[in-house]
């Protein structure tokens, strides 16, 4: 018996970089003014940081999925 595998996963994309892309397929094909007002929606940003032995580092603006990893 074989696992099955989601269709995102077969075309060799990670679950984050599927749901980014569908949902700013859906914003795109909006009409105003629900387009305008979904796009807003798409820009995130958030600071992380990286902790060592209980010590916070410096923090880190993370405002695209290209960065996240790094």
């Amino acid at each position: 018996m074989t696992t099955p595998t989601t269709f995102w996963r077969l075309a060799g994309v990670s679950y984050v970089q599927y749901v980014t892309k569908a949902s700013s397929t859906v914003r795109a094909a909006l009409k105003e003014p629900a387009k305008s007002k979904a796009m807003t929606q798409e820009a995130f940003s958030y600071n992380r940081s990286t902790w060592t032995g209980g010590e916070q580092g410096a923090k880190t603006l993370v405002n695209n999925l290209k960065s996240v990893g790094k």
